[in-house]
């Protein structure tokens, strides 16, 4: 949280020589390649925050209706949404505590698409149907996570995670008081004009944003392919996963194979029976020896409780809660609820709101201070000494594949391609 592209500053001013300049260079090249992408995540990360309210802006039309006197049968409301758009596979009815709340039916369609179809529960009235990946928050989280380019473009900002968190670490290094500079220096509000204002402001927000951004991006890495399937494995090899019933595992049938099922609604009322909380999501039995599964989609990690209902007798046959889970998997959890702003409620979201605009902010202020800074027709990388590719680095390449594979993979890369083009080039060179 240095200004990547001003000069080294004479060794009076520091305690690292050398050792600083050597950082202040791989924080600029980390910037280089992590500011786009922070800018981008912490913009559509900082929107999808308010998913709830965005949608209930955007879709008022089908998420509520006039409450009437008599609710229509589970049922009758999927054969309205077969009536409409045909239906493949039912993946799910979400119902609310709001008696104005339509019902929430997920399935595919005819053509096998997944969709949503929003269903008035007094009258059958299929409301809207919307292929999944095309309401508004799922795109814009599919960008936030993947760019809109499936498994490559996941990679490309995974690869920004990790190299975010070099980025970070080498400008708290940076931003630490040294030399003249004091401890009121660095907490006092930006100030002066122009580029210095830029250089001020990149510094004040940075160590901020390192206190908030980090942990966001921790707690964002079991979703990443490389290292969330990575840490997926170790939990498999010891028996620290999820003990989820909602992807099958060790999920009891129903113990009769034919009969009469209980409907929709008796489903749901065991639920509400057992204790669980709204919104309720049911999946019916997939055939005549499965059971249903219902579960709390309440934002309480702590309330997510799952049933395994008898599709004939109603019987609940297995019941699974949040703290059945082996302490890992309730961390990982736990994480990804701290990343979506909902682990402890308003706070929650007003801290990582405040993350996202400071990564806005940190972004435009060190690209603003680079660009005016920088000579012309040269990107004004930091002057300092090669890095040798000694033991220490050996050592740094070994640790880094381990905790952080891509980055591991793309230090190597990096490396080689400096040696063999850069280098020869003339890129990359310290002004």
């Amino acid at each position: 949280m240095t200004d990547p592209t001003a000069q080294a500053p004479a060794r009076s001013n520091t305690t690292g020589g050398a050792f600083y300049r050597l950082i202040w260079k791989w924080h600029f090249l980390a910037a280089l390649y992590v500011l786009p992408f922070l800018a981008m995540l912490s913009l559509t990360g900082g929107i999808y925050l308010y998913k709830p309210q965005i949608e209930a802006w955007l879709y008022a039309d089908r998420m509520s209706v006039l409450v009437q006197d008599t609710r229509l049968p589970y049922e009758a409301q999927l054969a309205a949404v077969e009536d409409a758009a045909g239906i493949t596979r039912v993946r799910g009815l979400t119902v609310y505590e709001d008696p104005a709340r339509t019902t929430l039916i997920e399935f595919d369609d005819a053509d096998k698409v997944r969709s949503f179809a929003w269903v008035d529960p007094y009258a059958a009235d299929v409301l809207a149907v919307v292929p999944r990946d095309q309401t508004a928050m799922r795109v814009l989280r599919k960008f936030h996570g993947e760019l809109l380019l499936g498994d490559i473009g996941t990679k490309f900002v995974e690869l920004a995670a990790h190299w975010a968190i070099v980025m970070f670490a080498t400008g708290i290094y940076l931003w630490w008081p040294r030399g003249q500079r004091t401890w009121g220096q660095v907490f006092r509000l930006p100030g002066g004009t122009g580029r210095s204002w830029w250089r001020e402001t990149h510094l004040f927000t940075g160590f901020l944003a390192t206190l908030l951004i980090v942990p966001i991006i921790i707690t964002g890495l079991p979703w990443t392919d490389v290292w969330g399937g990575g840490l997926s494995y170790v939990q498999e090899q010891t028996g620290t996963k999820s003990k989820s019933l909602r992807f099958g595992g060790d999920v009891p049938g129903s113990t009769a194979s034919q009969g009469t099922p209980v409907t929709y609604a008796t489903v749901f009322d065991i639920a509400r029976n057992e204790g669980l909380v709204y919104p309720l999501e049911m999946r019916p039995a997939k055939d005549d020896g499965a059971a249903y599964w219902v579960r709390s989609a309440s934002k309480n990690r702590y309330e997510q409780t799952e049933l395994i209902v008898d599709q004939y007798s109603g019987a609940v046959l297995k019941r699974h809660g949040f703290e059945a889970n082996p302490a890992l998997a309730q961390g990982v959890s736990l994480g990804i609820s701290f990343h979506q702003g909902e682990l402890y409620g308003w706070a929650n979201l007003a801290q990582t709101t405040l993350a996202a605009l400071l990564g806005v902010v940190l972004s435009v202020s060190g690209f603003v201070a680079w660009w005016m800074r920088k000579p012309a027709g040269k990107l004004g990388v930091p002057a300092a000494p090669d890095a040798a590719l000694g033991t220490g680095m050996i050592i740094l390449i070994i640790t880094l594949m381990i905790l952080l594979p891509l980055m591991g993979i793309s230090l190597i890369a990096a490396l080689a391609l400096d040696w063999l083009i850069f280098k020869r080039l003339g890129w990359f060179r310290a002004v």
